[in-house]
């Protein structure tokens, strides 16, 4: 860190602790509130459910080859082929908004077709398996569930609106040279590997198995069986390991789960206990009270009625008809220029649900948020050009508002 840069930092550390008045009563909650809301993070859901992901992207990251993905982006590629590559890319690579900018760059300058490209754009931080698990496991499983699908989905028709709107241009981009991957010897059989991968998300997935409603059923039943499943495949990871890998391979495994480890972890942190400062735990307030929140982005205008003093009319009836589509597009618009490190997302928008976020709304925020950002939009453009920058951000805007309505009327 530069001698300017500690100054300055030293600086806002001496203006915080100057201004802000601790023993006022909202403050002083909004601070216990962050605390406490990163010790539900650290209780609930480092140990079981982000260290095993972070072994699983490590994993990734190791054992799967990036040239083996953005190779089958070329425009000889089969389009079936190529978009459905792109559009789960962002679970073989677990990049961030910030990591999948280089990646991007270079498949499309080497002559990938700009709607694998794109779709590879938006997929590769909008389906990171690091951020969708957390969802599923803080959110719960329906709002990852949807997260999962809405953007592999979505990835596609991003890419397939961009290579429609630009065929002509991209046409004549590609009449140069075509990417070129070279092909790389495999160290194990296919099945050897999904059998790996299977095995690491067998843990993960019942290690977090949360205890269902209803108190019998097969779901019940599972439930007390989990610490069996999850024990028996790490049992049966040992001889995997021992027989099908390198000692090196996993010297390497370990490395790189360690630098997600300390990539993400401090960010996360922080991220929560802002997200704790700001909006508190689900249920309880901190700076920002949760009738403005509802008011906004609420699932239900009636908050924004109750501020505003609307009364029944036109313009009630107007405001109540167009609400899903208002909180859906504000939500978007709002996350698009918005920038989220790794996994604050989900935090961030924990306590925006608690504070009364209606889940259309926060279903586009994370299909828009991850995705897209005011730093991501500035390097695109180098790449795309301002007009294409402007059109793909305007197409994730607008789906993703879709995809918030859509969400929000059927789960509502």
């Amino acid at each position: 860190m530069s001698q300017r840069n500690k100054f300055f930092l030293i600086l806002a550390v001496f203006l915080f602790a100057y201004i802000i008045p601790f023993t006022h009563d909202r403050v002083a909650g909004a601070i216990m509130e962050s605390f406490l809301l990163l010790q539900d993070y650290a209780r609930e859901h480092v140990l079981l459910c982000l260290i095993p992901a972070f072994f699983i992207a490590g994993a990734i990251a190791v054992f799967i080859s990036q040239a083996a993905v953005v190779k089958y982006f070329g425009a000889e590629a089969k389009k079936i082929l190529s978009y459905g590559v792109a559009s789960v890319s962002g679970t073989i690579l677990a990049v961030c908004s910030c990591t999948v900018l280089p990646l991007f760059a270079s498949i499309y300058q080497r002559g990938a077709g700009i709607g694998p490209a794109v779709a590879f754009l938006y997929s590769g931080p909008a389906i990171n398996v690091l951020a969708i698990i957390l969802t599923a496991r803080v959110l719960g499983f329906e709002m990852g569930v949807a997260r999962a699908i809405g953007a592999v989905i979505f990835a596609i028709v991003i890419g397939l609106s961009m290579a429609v709107i630009y065929r002509k241009e991209d046409k004549e981009r590609l009449a140069g040279p075509q990417m070129q991957m070279p092909e790389e010897k495999m160290p194990r059989k296919l099945w050897q590997d999904l059998s790996f991968f299977a095995l690491l998300v067998v843990f993960l997935v019942f290690a977090n198995w949360g205890r269902p409603q209803s108190e019998a059923g097969f779901w019940t039943a599972v439930y007390e069986i989990r610490w069996y499943v999850a024990g028996l495949s790490l049992v049966l990871l040992v001889p995997v390991l021992w027989r099908w890998f390198k000692k090196d391979e996993l010297k390497n495994w370990v490395d790189e789960t360690f630098n997600y480890a300390l990539m993400i972890m401090p960010l996360l942190f922080i991220g929560v206990m802002f997200a704790g400062f700001f909006l508190g735990r689900p249920g309880h307030e901190a700076m920002i009270p949760s009738k403005y929140v509802e008011a906004v982005v609420g699932a239900s205008p009636a908050q924004f009625f109750a501020l505003t003093g609307i009364q029944a009319g036109a313009a009630h009836d107007v405001i109540s008809a167009v609400w899903p589509v208002w909180t859906s597009f504000f939500a978007s618009v709002a996350a698009a220029f918005m920038y989220f490190a790794t996994l604050t997302e989900v935090p961030i928008l924990q306590g925006l649900m608690g504070s009364g976020m209606g889940k259309g709304p926060a279903l586009a925020l994370l299909l828009a948020g991850p995705a897209v950002s005011l730093p991501n939009m500035l390097v695109i453009r180098g790449v795309l050009g301002t007009r294409k920058t402007a059109m793909y951000i305007a197409i994730v805007i607008v789906f993703s508002t879709i995809c918030g309505v859509i969400y929000g009327q059927v789960f509502a």
